[in-house]
């Protein structure tokens, strides 16, 4: 499923291609290029949910808590998250990438994914694709692309 996801996101969102309205030309797409039928099926509903995620109200118990909060991660949350990942998402939300809201889309669609060995990389993904999908957060998206796309030139001092 998180093939998928990059899939699209690669192919379609980021090169910002036409991407397909209609679910029955898209997973005809997704399995022209090989993919399986269930796997489509679970990232599409994964990419509607994010979009659902939009929703403030949908996410209720962030409205309860102030920017001095701090996450508790839970027991899942912890296994899926390791430290490095962990530590990464609150250094975007110490320089601004990523608030309250969008940390907790990131942390839950994290924990609808269908993958055995979740690392870095892949949270990296994912945070692109949330903050790509939230109106409002282009600055953020940038942001975040120049964190993991552009490479020091020269040796690090």
């Amino acid at each position: 499923m998180f093939d998928i996801l990059l899939y699209l996101f690669e192919n379609y969102i980021h090169s910002e291609a036409e991407v397909f309205v209609d679910h029955d030309e898209l997973t005809e797409e997704l399995i022209k290029a090989g993919f399986e039928s269930d796997d489509i099926y679970k990232a599409l509903g994964w990419l509607e949910k994010l979009a659902d995620l939009q929703n403030v109200e949908t996410i209720p118990y962030l409205t309860k808590h102030t920017s001095a909060s701090a996450r508790i991660y839970t027991e899942d949350e912890l296994l899926r998250l390791d430290t490095e990942c962990r530590g990464f998402l609150l250094f975007l939300e110490q320089i601004n990438v990523l608030d309250l809201e969008t940390r907790e889309m990131v942390i839950d669609r994290v924990m609808a994914l269908d993958i055995q060995d979740f690392m870095l990389d892949d949270l990296k993904w994912v945070i692109l694709m949330v903050l790509f999908n939230v109106p409002g957060h282009e600055s953020a998206y940038t942001q975040m692309e120049e964190l993991i796309f552009d490479e020091p030139e020269g040796p690090l001092h």
